[in-house]
């Protein structure tokens, strides 16, 4: 095996290469497209994307953009239509952008997978580690204890455009509003959190705008971050209560200073694994039945109207669990 790391135009590719004897690149390549390299989220999905690759004898890697940007998305995987990948796997910033250069693809012979993206037009099958309901009512239901059942909350998404992260949302204001009326959204949701300075700088406008702000649920890896450290340097950790999913590592300070006070993720490398076996699955010809099992995940729920592979598994992150998930690498 033979590692490399090298820069496309603004792509950062990382990952492993297979060579046989001959020096010949391995057969089965499967590449995975994520939202932003770099990132302690994404450097754990690759992790589990090599531990798969290795595993299965199969040439698996990871493409990451320099930012959180559909149009580089959608170079990395015209790059990977020219390099002849048997399955590119994107994790999507915009699933709506996707879509011709998925068809390209698939007019190439290549199989398409996504994850985090339960309505996306052109995927061959997409993956998920909870259900859209579970993860945003799980979420709300954190927030409104913490906020004591009421009071005023905002929203952040990775992006307006990220199907999956608006679904949460949906789903976490529906929940709201059915179980906890005395509970206010102060304004439309904030598609700030897939970075750092954006999700800081909004928080500390809506502070500033709403002196009475109880919370802030976020669904983006770099939302929470974000939001605790502008809560943290406002000295407001006992005020505005910070919910959502983070990498444990990068946000373990700000859950012992209360900053951030709960959330809930799946595993990041467990995910980079499931993505892996469900391509070579793919590769092999095989179709994904409902009830199969996935090694780490367990059975599954295959939705073949909707091309949707869902298993159930998430992690709480708080001051009670945060050093066992650092100790595990998350």
């Amino acid at each position: 095996m033979k590692k490399m790391t090298k820069l496309v135009g603004a792509m950062i590719v990382t990952g492993m290469l297979a060579f046989g004897a001959t020096g010949a690149r391995a057969a089965d390549d499967i590449a995975v497209v994520v939202k932003i390299g770099g990132i302690p989220w994404f450097n754990s999905m690759e992790q589990g994307i090599k531990k798969a690759g290795g595993e299965l004898g199969v040439n698996a890697w990871m493409v990451g953009p320099t930012e959180a940007d559909a149009a580089q998305q959608v170079r990395a995987v015209e790059d990977l239509i020219a390099r002849k990948a048997k399955v590119i796997a994107v994790v999507p910033n915009d699933a709506k952008a996707l879509e011709p250069v998925f068809k390209r693809a698939h007019d190439a012979g290549i199989k398409v997978l996504t994850h985090e993206s339960p309505e996306q037009k052109g995927a061959d099958w997409n993956i998920e580690l909870t259900t859209v309901e579970g993860f945003g009512e799980t979420h709300m239901e954190a927030l409104a204890k913490a906020m004591g059942g009421k009071g005023k909350y905002a929203v952040y998404v990775g992006s307006l455009t990220v199907p999956l992260h608006n679904a949460w949302a949906d789903a976490a204001i529906a929940y709201q509003k059915k179980k906890y009326p005395e509970m206010k959204l102060v304004a439309d949701r904030f598609g700030v959190a897939e970075s750092l300075d954006d999700t800081y700088r909004t928080t500390q406008d809506l502070m500033r705008a709403n002196a009475d702000l109880g919370g802030i649920v976020a669904f983006g890896s770099q939302g929470p971050i974000g939001a605790g450290k502008a809560v943290l340097d406002a000295k407001k950790t006992a005020k505005v209560a910070v919910v959502g999913p983070f990498s444990p590592g990068q946000g373990a300070k700000l859950i012992k200073d209360g900053a951030i006070r709960e959330g809930f993720i799946w595993n990041p490398s467990l995910a980079g694994e499931v993505i892996v076996h469900v391509a070579k699955m793919v590769i092999d010809g095989k179709e994904p039945t409902d009830g199969m099992e996935i090694p780490g995940l367990g059975k599954v729920v295959v939705d073949k109207a909707t091309k949707n592979i869902r298993g159930q598994k998430l992690e709480a992150i708080n001051k009670g669990s945060i050093d066992k998930l650092v100790g595990m690498g998350l």
